[in-house]
């Protein structure tokens, strides 16, 4: 079963980086996990393949059970992406819809609403720069 981290309330903002082909690179920030690396073989898909994305869940709440269900959560998040797009489904609504598996081959989905994510600017690019390339060298090694 894949974990939604509390219907996607216990993740608060982040950002995913697919310039490179075949693997995304990020930081997401969770309840009573704070920041997390993301190092995941893949791509976005649709409109933001090849793209950064960053979002900002509005329903976000710092849960002090997050930390009950999350304590086997590894960080850093290596792994492989299975879906990440803003359209998943075309019988659904288009929303954020981000899905990956870790390296222990645990399943997280995060769904979120329409207009909590964007393609980000070149500014927001350049603001996230050091943190990419710091996971980047950090954690591809271990894919």
């Amino acid at each position: 079963m894949a974990q939604k981290f509390g219907n996607s309330r216990w993740v608060k903002e982040g950002f995913l980086d697919n310039h490179k082909p075949g693997l995304v690179i990020g930081q997401m920030t969770f309840a009573a996990l704070g920041n997390v690396d993301f190092c995941l073989q893949g791509d976005l898909r649709g409109e933001i393949e090849g793209q950064g994305i960053r979002f900002h869940n509005p329903q976000f709440i710092d849960d002090e059970r997050a930390a009950d269900s999350l304590f086997d959560f590894c960080i850093p998040q290596v792994g492989k992406v299975s879906l990440m797009s803003f359209d998943p489904h075309p019988l659904l609504p288009a929303h954020p819809y981000l899905e990956w598996f870790s390296m222990e081959n645990q399943h997280y989905r995060i769904e979120l609403q329409p207009g909590d994510a964007w393609i980000m600017t070149i500014e927001e690019l350049d603001a996230v720069r050091d943190i990419s390339l710091r996971i980047h060298n950090e954690l591809v090694p271990q894919l």
